[in-house]
């Protein structure tokens, strides 16, 4: 079954084509722009992301929306995870994380992915977490976003960057939302 992934990030599309290899995953066409990410939650991005790519093409499309929420911050970067740092670099944003934790002895913190399943059957949600805290200074070569910084609780004394992809996958909320999309296309009427 072909699904298009609401997103053009070769890093997610890589982390799907591993958790869900039995998906054809394609990635959003160039020509339709960027979907539109207004919302103040995970669950409202991911669906304004999936029901632009599903009415542009007239298909079954599937986004994601992610990011991380320290508790320090009051959950914040949460849905500003990728524009926190005027930059909206992974670099910058990491030091500017670094930056506004400097003083701050508790560093629990989380990853939360919230998938939708968008088409002409209807929407389907599901979310997945990631608990961990954030650690004092970047570690590790794999991953993008916050993960030299992100400690998952399952695996103690490694960032998420640390880990083969493998791992990551099994752990991640990337991978907790996408273990439910089974659920989501049973829902939708589809298979894999």
């Amino acid at each position: 079954m072909r699904l298009v992934l609401a997103s053009r990030n070769a890093h997610k599309i890589e982390e799907l084509r591993r958790i869900a290899p039995e998906i054809d995953w394609a990635a959003m066409p160039p020509e339709l722009g960027d979907p539109p990410e207004t919302g103040i939650t995970f669950e409202a991005n991911a669906l304004q992301k999936a029901r632009f790519v599903a009415a542009a093409l007239g298909t079954w499309a599937l986004a994601d929306d992610s990011g991380i929420e320290v508790d320090a911050l009051g959950g914040r970067p949460g849905v500003w995870s990728k524009r926190y740092s005027p930059e909206g670099t992974d670099a910058a944003n990491n030091a500017l994380l670094l930056e506004e934790l400097q003083s701050v002895a508790t560093r629990t913190a989380r990853y939360r992915c919230v998938i939708a399943l968008v088409g002409p059957g209807g929407e389907h949600v599901a979310a997945g977490v990631c608990e961990g805290r954030i650690g004092k200074a970047p570690r590790g070569e794999g991953g993008f976003g916050y993960d030299p910084l992100f400690c998952p609780v399952a695996t103690p004394g490694r960032t998420m960057a640390e880990l083969a992809p493998l791992e990551k996958d099994a752990v991640s909320h990337r991978g907790a939302a996408m273990a439910e999309l089974p659920r989501l296309l049973s829902a939708a009427g589809l298979r894999a």
